[in-house]
């Protein structure tokens, strides 16, 4: 039986000063970054009256992000990922201080505002994939399950909190300082990031490649040729595209339950990310991550299909509870794998692919849910798509052996040896 204070939440990750640092900064930065995610749509809505131009800001990022991933991963694996995330973070600032000037200036631009989050979503998506790519260099590979299950819950209590406070400060300091809260914010993990060591690349060779298409396209091919981390990404998008019922909500409001209760269905995934965290110590006891991403996979199906079939607000917020734990894991698992199973030169290009899977499957779980829903209802949709999540879940499991015995200790597996080599660094 594991002991108590085994399941509660590990902190030894943060008795590294360096992650430590990283961890705070980033609990100030993410509700930061909160406020943002509030006022944008608002101010975009209020400038053009059209929804359809909220709709617009999120493709708008979508294109930049991800080819900034690609990018940003490269440049992880080839230059110091210090410097890239230190340029990365102050360039996120520096955007938010661009989205104050225009509502300072009142400027009520619907193309500024595209922009600036076209540019803000593009250095988002290089700064989180360099950031998972630091971690394995900061803490040792043990303790990695741990070092995500923080990152992940700070994450997730913001998403929470974040909207909270924005609500209530938007009507009494507007806009414009919001915006500039949010710069301030970024500030924490520019400091934290300052007091980083130099993490330059491990090969002399690899500093003087250039990072470019080729680069990339080297780990595509290590991905498609490694079942380990091609069924993980397999997962990982079928979890996302055909169980995440996110899109479904309004209509479900509209059917079933009562406006104002939709606010409770999408914190109820992130409190129960949260709620799990809480327990994480366990995670760091588990062996066989490729085993936990599918278990983790087909919880968060099964949890979904239950909440397809909910009639009533409690069940709903329960079986959303237990999808939110589910999702929480599978995110631990799977950066876990993605750290260990490739030496630390290849970490930051499988980052930025994680990045484009992480971002791409719910917009085409959006686009599948809403397109079946309106045909067959939500209660199918919804139950259909946890049970295909769950059958994919178990698939997996059954079809690829090397995946079902993966562990990051794994002998015999060359790149699993270069990954367990000690870590550099603080740690």
């Amino acid at each position: 039986m594991v002991h108590g204070k085994r399941m509660l939440v590990d902190v030894r990750p943060l008795r590294v000063g360096a992650f430590r640092r990283l961890w705070v900064g980033g609990i100030v930065t993410a509700l930061g970054a909160q406020l943002t995610a509030v006022v944008v749509p608002l101010q975009i809505y209020g400038f053009s009256g059209s929804s359809a131009y909220v709709g617009l800001a999120a493709l708008v990022g979508l294109a930049p992000m991800a080819a900034a991933a690609l990018w940003g991963g490269v440049l992880a694996d080839l230059r110091d990922r210090r410097r890239v995330l230190l340029v990365t973070t102050i360039g996120i600032g520096g955007t938010s201080l661009l989205l104050w000037a225009q509502a300072f200036a009142n400027l009520r631009s619907v193309g500024v505002l595209l922009v600036l989050v076209g540019v803000q979503q593009a250095l988002f998506g290089a700064n989180s994939t360099v950031s998972r790519a630091v971690t394995p260099r900061l803490v040792r590979p043990e303790l990695l399950p741990a070092a995500n299950a923080l990152q992940s819950t700070v994450l997730l209590s913001a998403g929470i909190v974040g909207p909270v406070l924005a609500s209530g400060l938007l009507p009494v300091l507007g806009s414009g300082t919001l915006y500039l809260a949010d710069a301030v914010a970024v500030c924490a993990t520019v400091w934290a990031v300052w007091r980083l060591p130099a993490l330059p690349p491990y090969g002399e060779g690899e500093r003087r490649r250039t990072a470019g298409l080729r680069q990339i396209a080297a780990g595509v091919r290590v991905v498609t040729c490694r079942q380990v981390l091609l069924v993980v990404y397999v997962a990982d998008f079928a979890a996302l595209s055909l169980g995440l019922p996110t899109a479904l909500f309004p209509q479900l409001v509209a059917e079933s339950f009562r406006p104002s209760d939709i606010g409770v269905l999408y914190a109820a995934v992130s409190a129960g990310g949260v709620l799990a965290g809480l327990f994480s110590g366990a995670f760091s006891r588990v062996g066989r991550h490729g085993v936990a991403v599918a278990v983790s996979v087909g919880v968060w199906g099964a949890a979904v299909a239950g909440f397809g079939l909910a009639r009533s607000l409690v069940s709903a917020v329960a079986w959303l509870l237990l999808a939110g734990g589910a999702l929480l894991a599978l995110g631990v698992f799977r950066k876990t794998v993605l750290q260990t199973a490739v030496p630390d030169g290849m970490r930051g290009r499988l980052q930025g692919i994680d990045t484009v899977v992480a971002v791409g499957g719910p917009r085409v779980g959006d686009l599948l849910h809403g397109s079946v829903g309106a045909a067959l209802g939500v209660t199918w949709t919804v139950t259909g798509g946890g049970v295909l999540t769950v059958v994919a879940a178990v698939v997996l499991l059954l079809v690829f052996p090397r995946f079902r015995r993966y562990r990051f200790t794994d002998d015999g597996d060359e790149l699993s040896l270069t990954a367990r080599a000690p870590a550099r660094g603080p740690a």
